[in-house]
Protein backbone atom coordinates (compact mmCIF):
# COMPACT_ATOMS: atom_id res chain seq x y z
CA UNK A 1 0.00 0.00 0.00
CA UNK A 2 3.21 2.37 0.70
CA UNK A 3 4.40 4.55 -2.32
CA UNK A 4 8.50 5.48 -2.61
CA UNK A 5 9.35 8.38 0.61
CA UNK A 6 7.76 11.57 -0.51
CA UNK A 7 5.16 9.89 -2.99
CA UNK A 8 3.40 12.76 -4.68
CA UNK A 9 0.41 12.45 -2.60
CA UNK A 10 2.00 12.82 0.72
CA UNK A 11 1.57 16.56 0.51
CA UNK A 12 -2.08 15.89 1.01
CA UNK A 13 -2.55 18.02 4.28
CA UNK A 14 -4.75 20.79 4.61
CA UNK A 15 -4.99 24.12 4.91
CA UNK A 16 -4.50 23.63 8.77
CA UNK A 17 -1.54 21.66 8.12
CA UNK A 18 0.23 23.99 10.42
CA UNK A 19 -1.97 23.63 13.03
CA UNK A 20 -0.60 21.81 16.55
CA UNK A 21 -2.25 18.72 18.16
CA UNK A 22 -4.99 18.61 20.82
CA UNK A 23 -8.61 20.10 20.64
CA UNK A 24 -10.88 21.64 23.44
CA UNK A 25 -11.84 18.66 25.76
CA UNK A 26 -15.03 18.05 28.48
CA UNK A 27 -14.04 18.45 32.15
CA UNK A 28 -15.92 16.01 34.29
CA UNK A 29 -18.24 19.30 35.01
CA UNK A 30 -19.57 19.34 31.80
CA UNK A 31 -17.52 22.35 31.29
CA UNK A 32 -14.73 23.56 28.88
CA UNK A 33 -11.75 25.88 30.67
CA UNK A 34 -10.04 28.50 28.75
CA UNK A 35 -6.77 27.20 30.83
CA UNK A 36 -6.18 23.42 31.86
CA UNK A 37 -7.87 22.10 34.43
CA UNK A 38 -5.82 22.61 37.92
CA UNK A 39 -3.00 24.86 35.86
CA UNK A 40 -3.06 27.15 38.74
CA UNK A 41 -1.63 29.94 36.99
CA UNK A 42 0.87 27.96 34.64
CA UNK A 43 0.03 29.08 31.51
CA UNK A 44 -0.64 26.08 30.35
CA UNK A 45 -3.84 25.90 28.08
CA UNK A 46 -6.43 24.25 26.11
CA UNK A 47 -5.83 27.20 23.79
CA UNK A 48 -2.22 26.14 23.06
CA UNK A 49 -1.17 22.46 23.46
CA UNK A 50 1.82 21.27 23.95
CA UNK A 51 3.63 20.27 20.59
CA UNK A 52 2.98 24.05 19.42
CA UNK A 53 6.40 24.88 19.84
CA UNK A 54 9.18 22.45 19.02
CA UNK A 55 13.13 22.57 20.64
CA UNK A 56 16.09 23.17 18.58
CA UNK A 57 17.13 21.20 16.19
CA UNK A 58 15.17 18.83 13.66
CA UNK A 59 12.16 18.18 14.26
CA UNK A 60 11.02 14.72 14.79
CA UNK A 61 8.30 12.18 13.08
CA UNK A 62 5.82 11.24 15.93
CA UNK A 63 5.09 8.04 13.80
CA UNK A 64 8.43 6.51 13.03
CA UNK A 65 10.94 8.84 14.13
CA UNK A 66 12.03 10.35 11.11
CA UNK A 67 13.08 13.72 10.49
CA UNK A 68 9.42 15.88 10.13
CA UNK A 69 8.97 18.30 7.84
CA UNK A 70 5.55 19.95 9.74
CA UNK A 71 2.70 19.52 11.00
CA UNK A 72 -0.04 16.94 9.24
CA UNK A 73 -3.41 15.73 9.75
CA UNK A 74 -2.54 17.38 13.32
CA UNK A 75 0.37 15.83 14.16
CA UNK A 76 4.16 16.95 13.20
CA UNK A 77 5.36 14.07 10.86
CA UNK A 78 7.30 13.10 7.94
CA UNK A 79 6.88 13.23 4.07
CA UNK A 80 6.64 9.00 4.12
CA UNK A 81 4.41 8.96 7.17
CA UNK A 82 2.08 11.23 6.16
CA UNK A 83 1.28 9.79 2.49
CA UNK A 84 0.95 6.67 4.33
CA UNK A 85 -1.82 7.80 6.15
CA UNK A 86 -3.67 9.70 3.63
CA UNK A 87 -3.74 6.53 1.14
CA UNK A 88 -4.74 4.49 3.70
CA UNK A 89 -7.61 6.11 4.83
CA UNK A 90 -8.98 7.38 1.78
CA UNK A 91 -8.76 4.10 0.15
CA UNK A 92 -10.81 2.32 3.27
CA UNK A 93 -7.84 -0.21 3.31
CA UNK A 94 -8.18 -2.80 6.61
CA UNK A 95 -4.42 -4.22 7.51
CA UNK A 96 -3.83 -7.35 9.63
CA UNK A 97 -0.89 -7.67 11.60
CA UNK A 98 0.71 -10.99 12.24
CA UNK A 99 2.28 -10.14 15.79
CA UNK A 100 -0.92 -9.02 18.04
CA UNK A 101 -0.19 -5.47 17.29
CA UNK A 102 3.22 -5.02 18.82
CA UNK A 103 5.01 -4.27 15.86
CA UNK A 104 7.63 -1.24 16.06
CA UNK A 105 7.40 1.15 14.13
CA UNK A 106 10.61 3.51 13.04
CA UNK A 107 12.04 4.84 10.23
CA UNK A 108 13.86 1.43 9.05
CA UNK A 109 11.22 -0.90 10.25
CA UNK A 110 8.01 1.28 9.18
CA UNK A 111 7.40 -0.76 6.18
CA UNK A 112 7.37 -4.19 7.99
CA UNK A 113 3.75 -3.92 9.13
CA UNK A 114 1.17 -1.43 7.62
CA UNK A 115 -1.24 -2.32 10.88
CA UNK A 116 1.14 -1.11 13.09
CA UNK A 117 1.96 1.48 11.30
CA UNK A 118 -1.68 2.81 10.83
CA UNK A 119 -2.48 2.36 14.64
CA UNK A 120 0.41 4.39 15.76
CA UNK A 121 -0.63 7.11 13.52
CA UNK A 122 -3.88 7.08 14.88
CA UNK A 123 -2.59 6.85 18.26
CA UNK A 124 -0.52 9.97 18.29
CA UNK A 125 -3.80 12.01 17.23
CA UNK A 126 -3.66 12.05 13.04
CA UNK A 127 -7.31 13.30 12.39
CA UNK A 128 -9.21 11.39 9.35
CA UNK A 129 -11.35 14.50 9.23
CA UNK A 130 -8.68 16.64 8.26
CA UNK A 131 -7.91 14.45 4.93
CA UNK A 132 -8.78 16.63 1.95
CA UNK A 133 -10.46 14.78 -1.33
CA UNK A 134 -8.82 14.80 -4.69
CA UNK A 135 -10.76 17.55 -6.07
CA UNK A 136 -10.03 19.81 -3.11
CA UNK A 137 -6.48 18.91 -3.58
CA UNK A 138 -6.60 19.98 -7.23
CA UNK A 139 -8.57 23.22 -6.31
CA UNK A 140 -5.91 23.92 -3.45
CA UNK A 141 -2.71 23.68 -5.92
CA UNK A 142 -4.79 25.44 -8.70
CA UNK A 143 -4.91 28.24 -6.37
CA UNK A 144 -1.16 27.94 -4.96
CA UNK A 145 -0.14 28.34 -8.82
CA UNK A 146 -1.82 31.28 -9.02
CA UNK A 147 -0.08 33.26 -6.74
CA UNK A 148 2.88 33.53 -8.99
CA UNK A 149 1.12 35.43 -11.12
CA UNK A 150 2.33 38.66 -12.15
CA UNK A 151 0.43 41.61 -9.72
CA UNK A 152 -1.93 39.37 -7.52
CA UNK A 153 -3.93 38.38 -10.88
CA UNK A 154 -7.84 37.52 -9.77
CA UNK A 155 -9.03 34.03 -10.61
CA UNK A 156 -12.20 33.37 -12.12
CA UNK A 157 -14.12 34.42 -9.36
CA UNK A 158 -12.82 38.24 -9.33
CA UNK A 159 -10.54 37.48 -6.24
CA UNK A 160 -6.85 37.10 -5.61
CA UNK A 161 -5.37 33.77 -5.07
CA UNK A 162 -4.44 34.74 -1.62
CA UNK A 163 -7.87 35.74 -1.14
CA UNK A 164 -9.58 32.44 -2.78
CA UNK A 165 -6.99 30.64 -0.38
CA UNK A 166 -8.49 32.20 2.87
CA UNK A 167 -11.81 31.88 2.14
CA UNK A 168 -11.30 28.32 1.70
CA UNK A 169 -9.46 28.29 5.21
CA UNK A 170 -12.06 29.71 6.70
CA UNK A 171 -14.96 28.03 5.42
CA UNK A 172 -13.06 24.69 6.20
CA UNK A 173 -12.44 25.80 9.78
CA UNK A 174 -16.46 26.31 9.69
CA UNK A 175 -17.13 23.27 8.61
CA UNK A 176 -15.10 20.91 10.72
CA UNK A 177 -15.95 22.95 14.11
CA UNK A 178 -20.38 23.18 12.91
CA UNK A 179 -22.74 20.92 12.49
CA UNK A 180 -25.83 22.72 11.50
CA UNK A 181 -27.80 19.38 11.99
CA UNK A 182 -26.85 19.40 15.34
CA UNK A 183 -26.46 15.85 15.72
CA UNK A 184 -23.27 15.94 17.71
CA UNK A 185 -25.23 17.79 20.44
CA UNK A 186 -27.71 15.27 21.07
CA UNK A 187 -26.38 14.15 24.21
CA UNK A 188 -27.02 17.04 25.65
CA UNK A 189 -30.38 17.23 25.03
CA UNK A 190 -32.52 15.96 28.50
CA UNK A 191 -33.26 12.27 28.26
CA UNK A 192 -37.00 12.48 28.98
CA UNK A 193 -37.50 14.07 24.94
CA UNK A 194 -40.06 12.25 23.16
CA UNK A 195 -39.16 10.88 19.75
CA UNK A 196 -39.65 13.28 16.73
CA UNK A 197 -42.63 11.82 14.49
CA UNK A 198 -41.84 11.95 10.67
CA UNK A 199 -38.86 14.26 11.22
CA UNK A 200 -41.17 17.08 12.40
CA UNK A 201 -39.60 19.74 14.35
CA UNK A 202 -40.18 19.86 18.56
CA UNK A 203 -39.50 22.71 20.49
CA UNK A 204 -38.35 22.08 24.01
CA UNK A 205 -41.93 21.24 25.31
CA UNK A 206 -42.13 18.58 23.03
CA UNK A 207 -44.97 20.30 20.72
CA UNK A 208 -44.34 20.80 17.18
CA UNK A 209 -42.82 23.95 15.85
CA UNK A 210 -44.99 26.94 15.00
CA UNK A 211 -45.55 26.99 11.19
CA UNK A 212 -48.39 29.31 11.20
CA UNK A 213 -50.36 32.20 13.41
CA UNK A 214 -48.92 34.69 15.16
CA UNK A 215 -45.52 35.52 15.71
CA UNK A 216 -43.59 34.20 18.61
CA UNK A 217 -43.00 37.65 19.97
CA UNK A 218 -47.48 38.48 19.99
CA UNK A 219 -47.85 34.72 21.48
CA UNK A 220 -45.38 35.58 24.24
CA UNK A 221 -47.12 39.10 24.97
CA UNK A 222 -50.43 37.45 25.36
CA UNK A 223 -49.19 34.34 27.33
CA UNK A 224 -51.90 33.82 30.04
CA UNK A 225 -51.92 34.06 33.95
CA UNK A 226 -51.15 30.17 33.93
CA UNK A 227 -48.80 30.22 30.72
CA UNK A 228 -46.51 33.17 32.82
CA UNK A 229 -45.74 30.35 35.51
CA UNK A 230 -44.62 27.91 32.60
CA UNK A 231 -40.64 28.96 33.41
CA UNK A 232 -41.26 27.27 36.99
CA UNK A 233 -42.44 23.92 35.26
CA UNK A 234 -40.64 23.67 32.05
CA UNK A 235 -37.11 25.32 32.77
CA UNK A 236 -35.25 25.37 29.93
CA UNK A 237 -31.88 26.63 31.93
CA UNK A 238 -30.52 23.29 31.75
CA UNK A 239 -30.47 23.37 27.90
CA UNK A 240 -29.66 26.52 27.39
CA UNK A 241 -26.97 25.99 29.72
CA UNK A 242 -25.30 22.99 27.87
CA UNK A 243 -26.51 24.54 24.13
CA UNK A 244 -24.26 27.60 25.53
CA UNK A 245 -21.47 25.37 26.49
CA UNK A 246 -21.57 23.39 23.29
CA UNK A 247 -21.53 26.25 20.96
CA UNK A 248 -18.78 28.02 22.64
CA UNK A 249 -16.44 24.67 22.36
CA UNK A 250 -17.47 24.99 18.41
CA UNK A 251 -16.61 28.36 18.68
CA UNK A 252 -12.86 28.05 20.30
CA UNK A 253 -11.62 24.86 17.71
CA UNK A 254 -12.83 27.47 14.95
CA UNK A 255 -10.36 29.94 16.06
CA UNK A 256 -7.30 27.14 16.56
CA UNK A 257 -8.34 25.70 12.91
CA UNK A 258 -6.58 29.75 12.42
CA UNK A 259 -2.85 29.60 12.37
CA UNK A 260 -2.67 33.25 12.73
CA UNK A 261 -5.06 33.18 15.85
CA UNK A 262 -2.67 29.65 17.19
CA UNK A 263 0.43 32.47 16.33
CA UNK A 264 -0.93 35.00 18.96
CA UNK A 265 0.25 34.56 22.86
CA UNK A 266 -2.22 33.07 25.31
CA UNK A 267 -3.28 36.08 26.72
CA UNK A 268 -4.35 37.60 23.11
CA UNK A 269 -6.37 34.07 22.40
CA UNK A 270 -8.11 34.55 25.56
CA UNK A 271 -8.84 38.33 25.00
CA UNK A 272 -10.01 37.82 21.41
CA UNK A 273 -12.62 34.58 22.46
CA UNK A 274 -13.95 36.67 25.65
CA UNK A 275 -14.88 39.37 23.21
CA UNK A 276 -16.14 37.70 20.27
CA UNK A 277 -17.37 33.96 21.40
CA UNK A 278 -21.30 34.86 21.79
CA UNK A 279 -21.19 37.31 18.92
CA UNK A 280 -19.72 34.42 16.88
CA UNK A 281 -22.16 32.00 18.59
CA UNK A 282 -24.92 34.12 17.07
CA UNK A 283 -23.68 34.44 13.33
CA UNK A 284 -23.92 30.41 13.75
CA UNK A 285 -27.19 30.41 14.88
CA UNK A 286 -28.19 32.84 12.14
CA UNK A 287 -27.60 29.99 9.47
CA UNK A 288 -30.11 27.92 10.97
CA UNK A 289 -32.91 30.36 12.03
CA UNK A 290 -36.00 30.11 9.97
CA UNK A 291 -37.49 33.62 8.94
CA UNK A 292 -40.80 32.03 8.34
CA UNK A 293 -41.33 30.09 11.71
CA UNK A 294 -39.15 32.71 13.73
CA UNK A 295 -37.47 29.80 15.26
CA UNK A 296 -33.91 28.25 15.03
CA UNK A 297 -33.72 24.91 14.07
CA UNK A 298 -31.25 22.98 15.99
CA UNK A 299 -30.97 20.08 14.56
CA UNK A 300 -34.80 17.81 15.38
CA UNK A 301 -35.40 20.56 17.77
CA UNK A 302 -36.19 24.10 17.38
CA UNK A 303 -36.07 27.18 19.69
CA UNK A 304 -38.56 30.45 19.73
CA UNK A 305 -37.72 33.83 22.01
CA UNK A 306 -40.62 32.00 24.39
CA UNK A 307 -38.21 29.29 25.26
CA UNK A 308 -35.77 31.85 25.63
CA UNK A 309 -37.82 33.63 27.83
CA UNK A 310 -38.75 30.41 29.73
CA UNK A 311 -35.11 30.77 30.45
CA UNK A 312 -35.18 34.01 32.25
CA UNK A 313 -34.42 36.19 29.22
CA UNK A 314 -36.33 39.75 29.52
CA UNK A 315 -37.75 41.26 26.34
CA UNK A 316 -35.48 43.98 26.29
CA UNK A 317 -32.84 41.55 24.77
CA UNK A 318 -35.33 38.69 22.97
CA UNK A 319 -37.11 41.45 20.66
CA UNK A 320 -33.86 43.08 19.23
CA UNK A 321 -32.64 39.62 18.79
CA UNK A 322 -35.19 38.34 17.24
CA UNK A 323 -35.15 41.44 14.63
CA UNK A 324 -31.26 40.96 14.25
CA UNK A 325 -31.80 37.62 13.40
CA UNK A 326 -34.76 38.19 10.95
CA UNK A 327 -32.81 41.55 9.60
CA UNK A 328 -29.43 39.29 8.52
CA UNK A 329 -31.11 36.56 7.30
CA UNK A 330 -32.95 38.75 5.21
CA UNK A 331 -29.67 39.60 3.33
CA UNK A 332 -29.24 35.67 1.93
CA UNK A 333 -25.35 35.40 2.79
CA UNK A 334 -23.29 32.63 1.50
CA UNK A 335 -21.68 30.41 3.46
CA UNK A 336 -18.01 31.86 2.89
CA UNK A 337 -20.22 35.18 3.91
CA UNK A 338 -20.70 33.73 7.29
CA UNK A 339 -17.16 32.13 7.30
CA UNK A 340 -15.42 35.73 6.88
CA UNK A 341 -17.62 37.19 9.55
CA UNK A 342 -17.18 34.92 11.80
CA UNK A 343 -13.38 35.59 11.26
CA UNK A 344 -13.69 39.46 11.41
CA UNK A 345 -15.59 39.61 14.80
CA UNK A 346 -12.56 37.32 16.47
CA UNK A 347 -9.91 39.53 14.82
CA UNK A 348 -10.94 42.75 16.74
CA UNK A 349 -8.14 44.22 18.05
CA UNK A 350 -10.03 46.73 20.07
CA UNK A 351 -10.99 44.08 23.12
CA UNK A 352 -9.30 45.11 26.12
CA UNK A 353 -5.91 44.47 27.23
CA UNK A 354 -5.21 42.78 24.12
CA UNK A 355 -1.28 41.71 22.71
CA UNK A 356 -0.25 41.99 19.47
CA UNK A 357 -2.74 44.45 18.04
CA UNK A 358 -0.66 45.30 14.92
CA UNK A 359 -1.08 41.50 14.18
CA UNK A 360 -4.50 40.63 14.66
CA UNK A 361 -5.32 45.01 12.95
CA UNK A 362 -3.96 43.63 9.80
CA UNK A 363 -5.55 40.19 9.40
CA UNK A 364 -8.91 41.80 10.26
CA UNK A 365 -8.62 44.17 7.64
CA UNK A 366 -7.45 41.67 5.18
CA UNK A 367 -10.52 39.51 6.21
CA UNK A 368 -12.75 42.54 5.40
CA UNK A 369 -11.40 43.36 2.18
CA UNK A 370 -12.01 39.69 1.28
CA UNK A 371 -15.29 39.81 2.15
CA UNK A 372 -16.08 43.40 0.55
CA UNK A 373 -14.60 41.61 -2.85
CA UNK A 374 -16.61 38.58 -2.82
CA UNK A 375 -19.50 40.25 -2.07
CA UNK A 376 -18.92 43.00 -5.42
CA UNK A 377 -18.16 39.51 -7.22
CA UNK A 378 -20.95 36.97 -6.04
CA UNK A 379 -23.78 39.29 -5.90
CA UNK A 380 -25.49 41.22 -8.89
CA UNK A 381 -25.42 44.68 -8.10
CA UNK A 382 -28.57 45.84 -7.34
CA UNK A 383 -28.31 42.97 -4.37
CA UNK A 384 -24.79 43.86 -3.44
CA UNK A 385 -24.89 47.42 -3.43
CA UNK A 386 -24.94 48.10 -0.41
CA UNK A 387 -25.00 44.80 1.32
CA UNK A 388 -21.30 45.27 2.93
CA UNK A 389 -22.45 48.14 4.60
CA UNK A 390 -25.67 46.75 5.42
CA UNK A 391 -23.49 44.03 7.52
CA UNK A 392 -21.12 46.44 9.33
CA UNK A 393 -24.81 47.91 10.72
CA UNK A 394 -25.57 44.81 11.63
CA UNK A 395 -22.37 43.83 13.68
CA UNK A 396 -22.76 46.97 15.38
CA UNK A 397 -26.19 45.91 16.40
CA UNK A 398 -24.82 42.31 17.22
CA UNK A 399 -22.20 44.52 20.16
CA UNK A 400 -25.11 45.91 21.68
CA UNK A 401 -26.84 42.74 21.82
CA UNK A 402 -23.91 41.01 23.11
CA UNK A 403 -23.71 43.54 25.58
CA UNK A 404 -27.63 43.22 26.83
CA UNK A 405 -27.38 39.33 26.69
CA UNK A 406 -24.14 39.49 28.67
CA UNK A 407 -26.14 41.49 31.62
CA UNK A 408 -29.18 39.50 31.42
CA UNK A 409 -27.01 36.08 31.22
CA UNK A 410 -25.05 37.68 34.82
CA UNK A 411 -29.01 38.49 36.16
CA UNK A 412 -29.71 34.24 35.63
CA UNK A 413 -27.30 33.42 38.05
CA UNK A 414 -28.39 29.46 37.58
CA UNK A 415 -27.16 29.61 34.07
CA UNK A 416 -23.89 31.13 34.43
CA UNK A 417 -23.50 28.44 37.44
CA UNK A 418 -24.42 25.67 35.37
CA UNK A 419 -22.15 26.41 32.63
CA UNK A 420 -18.65 27.65 34.20
CA UNK A 421 -17.39 27.82 30.13
CA UNK A 422 -19.77 30.98 30.02
CA UNK A 423 -18.78 32.35 33.15
CA UNK A 424 -15.17 32.27 31.84
CA UNK A 425 -16.28 34.26 28.55
CA UNK A 426 -18.51 36.48 30.05
CA UNK A 427 -16.25 37.07 32.72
Amino acid sequence: MEGTHGDPQGHAGTAGDTRGPDVPSLRGDNSLSLTAPGDSGSGVSLLSPPGDTEPDGDKVCAVCGDRANGYHFHVMSCEGCKGFFRRSILKGVRFTCPLARRCPVTKAKRRQCQACRLQKCLDVGMRRDMIMSEEALRRRRELRGQRGQPGGQRGHEGLTAEQQELIALLIGAHQRTFDSSFSQFMHCWVSGDTPVPNGTLLSPNGTPCPQTGPSPAVRLLSLSPREEALPDVLSLLPQFADLSTFMIQQVIKFAKEIPVFRSLPLEAQISLLKGATLGICQIRFNTVFNPKTKAWECGQRCYTIRDGALAGFQQVYLEPLLKFHESLRRLRLHEAEYALLQAMLLFSPDHAGIAQRDVIDQFQEKVALTLKSYIDHQHPPEEGRFLYAKLLLLLTELQTLKVENTRQILHIQDLSAMTPLLSEIIS
